[in-house]
């Protein structure tokens, strides 16, 4: 399995996205200020510059962002919204969203290391598609562990309005499908859609 160790704040400077999305609040980096700053930059850049800062927030490597792409422009609808809507219902974003991971990275490792369960069923994949009625819940062994505990207290993160939470049983649920407004990532991703229709 593919992993990607790029550094975070220096790659959130240079895609011009907040850490906060990334999941880390005070996260910040001060080398070589300004030295992403190009005079002019191509449609083709721009166009790639949008694809990758998706990939990197969401941490998907090409071929399966590209496969991503494939499923949204097969399905009805506004081709960009339909691929944020498949990024977004990722098994991975779906706990760190809840709150369940403090970033995506750390969601991640939690599914492959098997605390969640889906429906009662364990799943370790970090690319499952949720779907509208998925019940989203910790292992009973993982539920008493330390890195969950304080979770009971409240997650400190705004849960969007698709999911709900449940902090005192440590279950959340997909209540809806993600509207793009739902979605805070500041992209365009009709460029996305216009860089890979070349």
């Amino acid at each position: 399995m593919a992993v990607s160790k790029q550094p975070i704040a220096k790659k959130c400077r240079s895609y011009d996205i907040s850490p906060a999305v990334m999941g880390y609040g005070n996260k910040k980096s001060n080398r070589n200020p300004g030295g992403n700053r190009r005079r002019k930059v191509s449609e083709y850049g721009a166009q790639l510059q949008e694809k990758q800062k998706v990939k990197f927030v969401y941490g998907v490597l090409e071929k399966q962002f590209h496969k991503y792409y494939l499923k949204a422009a097969n399905m009805k609808g506004i081709t960009g919204d339909n691929l944020m809507r498949l990024l977004e219902l990722r098994l991975d974003n779906v706990v760190f969203r809840l709150g369940l991971a403090k970033t995506r990275r750390a969601a991640r490792q939690i599914v492959t290391h098997g605390h969640i369960r889906v429906n009662d069923m364990k799943v370790d994949i970090p690319s499952y598609q949720v779907k509208v009625g998925d019940k989203i819940t910790l292992r009973k062994r993982s539920e008493e562990s330390e890195l969950f505990k304080g979770l009971r207290e409240g997650t400190g993160t705004t849960t969007p309005k698709w999911l709900s939470f449940d902090a005192q049983n440590l279950a959340g649920a997909v209540t809806a499908l993600p509207t793009r407004e739902d979605i805070d990532l500041q992209v365009q991703e009709n460029m996305i859609v216009e860089y890979y229709s070349r």
